[in-house]
């Protein structure tokens, strides 16, 4: 029997774990969880009888083995437990700009030529002409929306939001995140899926991701999947520890052979499944080359902060309570420059069970900003009455309005960063294919903004190795990488 050490239980170290537990008689696998919850990223906090899901997660896959995991652990119906369910849900997500709503992804639409101005959607019109007859070098990010929208559609709704997401301008980002984040996507792409709902032409599976509108969502949030994955994994007689940091790894002749932890303890393997921060994993061995260090310790992050208010629906404006009651936003993006809010989530419209009362609001609201910073350290009152400020500044409240109850998360490394060290990544992933029995996983494991069911297809294909006996990790490192979307296919 193989002992296999999998570090973190996020998707990814959760889908290796649930996979290669199947066969307990081949495998011992322990999973070590910094945190005291799984789930990562994805997992949904409780509060008074609300829950929270700290950064917003659509269950949207064409990948058959990912689709058949959900199902497994949460179907559409279940007469043992209706609480342990999934719900079908419309994707609906709006640009807030100039106190507009506008449909994101944007659409080629009455709506959007009236809001835009006549003229102004003549420029973009013309803008994406431009940019289609004169191809630029995409060489950062910036060429790339540039090249996919035109320049006057990237400046109104692409170059100020991702200035805030990352904390510098797109022409300092480098192209592979647009690449990777709107495959396939432009104005053109736009405008056919306008005309593909307007005939009623509503077949997702040649759908651009980014133009999905139905995805899957736990009845109670994502982290009640990965808690129900926690438990089979548990039933198939895995060992699940919480509240410990790897902060050392051993390896002796270029194979890993322990881990230790924060609290002393040692744990030895025979197989190794990261999903840590490539950064720490890397720096917290020893044996590390002194230049693949220097490239992992300069990979840079960016962290944000979930705060949740809860407010009466009779302190919002129309802006969120129209005639009709609730909108139906799942998420909001802020592009107004003059405010620090970056997102907006109406945990009501994930699900209705995410909260207690259905008179009342519950918003998630998401900042960006570097762990350490000055509004990461700031004091969770003070947050809260910038947060309520804001949220009057762009009229989705009344000026009187007070949240009845406030909770903030904050969530480190949460979005691998594309520039400084990562344009030498290809140097990391060479490197670490050179263990034989390291297998790194999921989106810091890689430093790749991944979506959820990429790092889960990461897992698998971690796992298919571990099996067959392969120890080339190429197959890993391609998940996600195709110019066209791979769950199209």
């Amino acid at each position: 029997m193989k002992t296999i050490i999998i570090i973190g239980a996020g998707p990814a170290g959760l889908t290796a774990a649930l996979e290669l537990s199947k066969d307990k008689e081949k495998y011992n696998i322990i999973i070590i969880e910094e945190e005291d919850a799984v789930g990562g990223i994805s997992k949904t906090v409780e509060l008074s009888g609300n829950r929270m899901d700290l950064g917003g997660h659509r269950f949207f896959s064409k990948d058959k083995r990912v689709l058949e995991i959900w199902e497994s652990l949460l179907p559409f119906e279940n007469e043992n437990d209706p609480d342990k369910v999934m719900l079908k849900r419309s994707r609906v997500s709006r640009i807030f700009y100039r106190s507009k709503f506008f449909d994101y992804p944007v659409k080629a639409s009455i709506k959007t030529l009236l809001n835009l101005g006549f003229f102004k959607s003549l420029r973009i019109v013309f803008g994406y002409i431009k940019a289609r007859i004169k191809t630029l070098p995409e060489k950062d990010l910036e060429s790339f929306y540039v090249n996919q929208f035109g320049r006057p559609l990237y400046s109104t709704f692409f170059e100020s939001y991702t200035e805030k997401l990352w904390g510098r301008h797109p022409s300092r980002i480098s192209a592979d995140w647009g690449a990777q984040r709107v495959k396939g996507l432009s104005l053109k792409e736009l405008v056919f899926d306008s005309f593909r709902k307007l005939f009623k032409r509503k077949n997702q599976s040649n759908t651009k991701t980014s133009l999905i509108e139905e995805f899957s969502y736990p009845k109670l949030g994502p982290g009640q999947l990965w808690e129900e994955a926690a438990e089979a994994i548990k039933k198939n007689g895995a060992r699940l520890i919480y509240g410990e940091k790897v902060v050392r790894i051993n390896s002796f002749e270029g194979r890993l052979v322990s881990v230790i932890t924060d609290k002393g303890t040692e744990y030895k393997g025979d197989i190794f499944i990261s999903s840590m921060p490539l950064k720490d994993l890397l720096c917290n061995d020893s044996s590390t080359p002194d230049d693949i260090r220097a490239i992992a310790s300069s990979l840079p992050y960016r962290d944000f902060i979930t705060l949740g208010l809860l407010f009466d629906k009779r302190d919002c404006t129309s802006k969120l309570i129209n005639k009709n009651g609730l909108i139906k936003d799942c998420w909001i993006y802020v592009q107004d420059p003059e405010v620090k809010l970056g997102r907006i989530q109406i945990f009501n419209n994930w699900s209705p069970y995410m909260v207690k009362n259905g008179s009342e609001i519950w918003l998630g609201l998401e900042y960006f900003c570097d762990e350490g910073d000055c509004f990461w350290r700031m004091d969770p009152e003070k947050r809260t009455e910038l947060a309520v400020k804001e949220l009057y500044k762009i009229g989705l409240i009344k000026k009187e309005s007070r949240p009845k109850l406030h909770h903030t998360e904050r969530v480190k490394k949460a979005y691998p960063a594309y520039f400084d060290g990562y344009s030498q990544i290809d140097r990391v992933y060479s490197y670490l294919n050179s263990i034989d029995n390291l297998f790194c996983i999921g989106r810091n494991g890689l430093h790749r903004y991944n979506n959820m069911d990429h790092s889960m297809l990461t897992a698998l294909e971690a796992v298919k190795n571990i099996k067959e006996n392969v120890t080339s990790k190429e197959n890993v490192f391609n998940v996600n990488t195709e110019k066209e979307y791979h769950e199209e296919k």
